[in-house]
């Protein structure tokens, strides 16, 4: 299983493991938003590496590096920018670094050889094939779908929270009036899902 799988239903374990303890509604609440806000973050990340034929160093996030002996990211190492809309540029701070981090670039799984001029590390972005655009859409699809289901499933682990808070005291009233603001954030957060994936997909389907 991916660390998407991992991350979101982690989310959910989180409230799961809260779910013993004395309710207090409005606690409860700001744990489901903490939650929905975490996994909309996750996905603004995940899709952000997700290449769109144009250059964007988060690409380079997953890779690492060996620095003195500690696996660090990249930009631990080197200055890097996107000079223009085609290439990521990687200047290291000590050019003892410039094997390591080209060999680290080619044994990822970025599928782009980078230029190495001794002055600078160049990885140029190439066009996206029509077939290639629509695979990464689905791609983006499917992590916006995680998404909306962690945020669903999160949801409902904070109903089931609220009625058994009725068996601990908690008013029918304030109960219902707790769900009804829960569904406003769940409502909010799934359309912030719809937005990043919108905006994604013009990304990728934009010549």
């Amino acid at each position: 299983m991916n660390n998407t799988y991992y991350f979101y239903s982690y989310i959910c374990v989180k409230i799961t493991l809260k779910r013993n303890t004395m309710i207090d509604v409005k606690e409860t609440l700001n744990e489901a938003e903490e939650r929905f806000e975490e996994t909309v973050m996750y996905l603004e990340d995940a899709l952000a590496r997700i290449r769109a034929g144009k250059a964007n160093i988060k690409i380079l996030d997953p890779i690492r590096v060996d620095s003195y002996g500690s696996m660090v990211p990249l930009n631990n190492v080197a200055a890097v920018n996107t000079p223009d809309a085609r290439t990521i540029a990687i200047k290291p701070w000590d050019k003892s670094m410039f094997r390591i981090i080209e060999k680290a670039i080619i044994d990822s799984d970025l599928g782009i050889m980078p230029e190495n001029n001794g002055e600078i590390i160049r990885i140029n972005i190439p066009p996206l094939t029509e077939e290639r655009r629509k695979q990464l859409a689905k791609q983006c699809g499917k992590e916006s779908e995680q998404a909306k289901v962690s945020v669903r499933n999160c949801r409902r682990e904070i109903i089931e929270k609220l009625k058994k808070g009725i068996k601990d005291g908690l008013a029918e009233d304030a109960e219902k009036d707790a769900e009804e603001k829960l569904q406003k954030l769940h409502d909010k957060y799934i359309k912030k899902i719809d937005e990043l994936l919108a905006a994604k997909e013009k990304e990728i389907m934009t010549v």
